[in-house]
């Protein structure tokens, strides 16, 4: 098996954590969320960042982020965040890399609604947002906008009604 950078995308609440850590289990790849990578490196939470910096602050130090990442060597799972690839030309940066294999974690707008509605606190986007149905109106929006983002990933895999270890497989499919 060929080593290669994963490089997992999706709105958040789509499950590029989860399954990032469930592959790095299973490849023994190393693993960098890059949302934990720009909090350990700059000392603050994203929360505090969008607060107190603002978006534009943010989206400037997670482009530099994931190109710190993405120059480092070896075989890893890389987690973006949910923005991340509609923000200074990432996903053709991204995808203009031979050894990077992105995927599109494809989730329909009530699986991410109602994942986030359970942790709306930790996501400063929505963290104002009442019910689920505010939820939704906002997730509808925004996967408007960024779908065409998002559809440039080399692989798109459908997470609905699958669980973990049928989503690694079939993105494992694309390893050889």
């Amino acid at each position: 098996m060929r080593a290669f950078k994963l490089v997992l995308l999706g709105y958040m609440g789509s499950g590029k954590t989860t399954i990032g850590k469930y592959l790095k289990q299973d490849l023994n790849y190393k693993l960098y969320d890059l949302d934990n990578y720009i909090e350990e490196k700059w000392d603050l939470n994203i929360s505090d960042i969008f607060q107190t910096k603002g978006e534009l602050y943010f989206r400037k130090i997670e482009n530099k982020a994931l190109k710190e990442i993405l120059d480092l060597k070896g075989p890893m799972i890389i987690s973006l965040g949910g923005g991340t690839p509609c923000y200074y030309n990432n996903i053709d940066y991204i995808n203009n890399r031979e050894e990077n294999l992105t995927f599109y974690l494809k989730s329909s707008v009530d699986s991410i609604s109602n994942r986030l509605l359970n942790d709306k606190n930790n996501r400063p986007l929505i963290n104002n947002l009442k019910n689920i149905d505010e939820i939704k109106g906002y997730v509808n929006k925004h996967l408007f906008e960024r779908n065409q983002f998002y559809f440039k990933a080399k692989h798109i895999i459908s997470t609905d009604k699958k669980n973990l270890k049928t989503i690694v497989a079939e993105i494992k499919t694309y390893l050889t």
